[in-house]
Parts: structure tokens; sequence; C-alpha cells
């Protein structure tokens, strides 16, 4: 059985990355992280395909839901062909094992996202939510969003929320005491040493309010 790792970084690849001729870049500096790293891939240009299919053929958001994961997926496997220490990993003991084995796994989450009652089956939860979701689950995970962006320097949760940056269930699957951090295209040049220095690129989100959407406890 994989020993439980705490302290886990998760990083999220935002969809749009796919589009950005810095995402190999990303790829790199994310491969030079000292502490342990799980990475969960965005849907992007995937995702959206189901989005506007779903109108077009009329699948239900169940469906529609389903398949916007396996849109993760495919972005996911796409990041592992770019990676050397990134692997596929299904669930929470593949992630523990591989970090065991001093690899990056990237969590392929239809088998457990699926499965889990708390998560809504429609648009209002994106790969932000997963993220926020699987960081939940983690002992003492701290969460990085990668955003084709560069926030403000006085920047909240609030803020991203306002914005539509994350999806509107983020704040439900956040646990609070969750540190979130966003890092943007002008923190790409320092993101490969911080990680290698146990850093967290980007900026650290203030949670200047307790949202009652807000995961209890954590």
């Amino acid at each position: 059985m994989a020993r439980e790792v705490e302290g886990i970084l998760v990083v999220k690849f935002g969809g749009s990355s796919v589009a950005s001729p810095d995402l190999k870049r990303w790829v790199k500096a994310v491969e030079q992280a000292r502490e342990p790293v799980v990475v969960v891939p965005g849907g992007g240009p995937f995702a959206d395909t189901v989005r506007r299919y779903q109108r077009q053929i009329g699948y239900d958001d169940d469906a529609a839901h389903e398949m916007a994961i396996l849109a993760m997926e495919q972005f996911g496997c796409a990041l592992v062909s770019l990676g050397s220490r990134m692997v596929k990993a299904r669930d929470i003991a593949a992630i523990h094992q591989a970090i065991g084995s001093g690899l990056i796994p990237v969590w392929m989450p239809r088998d457990t996202a699926l499965g889990a009652p708390e998560i809504a089956h429609d648009w209002t939860v994106t790969s932000d939510s997963l993220a926020a979701w699987l960081a939940a689950q983690l002992p003492e995970a701290r969460l990085c969003l990668f955003k084709q962006i560069d926030l403000p320097p006085e920047a909240t949760l609030e803020t991203l929320l306002g914005a539509h940056i994350v999806d509107e269930s983020f704040g439900k699957h956040l646990r609070a005491s969750t540190s979130v951090y966003v890092a943007g295209p002008a923190d790409l040049p320092a993101a490969g040493p911080r990680l290698a220095d146990g850093g967290v690129p980007g900026r650290l989100i203030a949670m200047h309010r307790a949202l009652p959407e807000m995961a209890a406890g954590g």
C-alpha cells in the first residue's frame, strides 16, 4: 500500500495553456520541483468542444460532465508526453505511489471524481473546482493555479470568483485551510527555481472572509 504523503502541492494547468507557446516551459518548471507535486490538467479546447456540441446534439449534463472530465484526461495525456517525470495517476493511492517513486503524478480524474457525490454534474464545476476538491483530499496540500493572466497585488479569492477566473463552485470544494496561489505569465521565469527551492510560484491569494460555500473545517 502506498504511503500517504503530506504537504503535496497541487498544480492546476489551466486549459488555456494548451494554446500557449509557454506550455513546455511550464512543464519544465514543474519538473524542477523539489517537494511533492501532483498535476491537475484543465479541459481547455477539449472541454470547449463538449460544451459546443451539447447545444448541437442535446446530450444531458451528466453526459457532458463525464465528457468534460475525459477532456481533462486528454490534456493530461499530452502533459505526460511532454514531461520526463510525469505519469498518469487515476486515484489517491496512485498519486502517493508515484510521488513515493520520485515521479510527478498527473491526475486522471474520471474514476475518482465521477464517484464523488458532492461534485455536481453540471457546468458550475470545472477543472478548477476539481483541483480544489483534490487538494482537500490530500493532507496539508497547497494549490497553485496556472492561469494565462497576471493578477493585481490586491487580488483575493472574491476577486477570482467575481471575475470568473475560477468557476462558481470553487469555494464550495476548497478546504478553508488550503493556501491558494495563482501564477501567471510574469511568474514563469522564476517558477522553476522557486519550485526547485521548495517554494510555490505566483501570488498567494488572500481569503478576506469566510465564504459560506467553502468546505467547513479543514
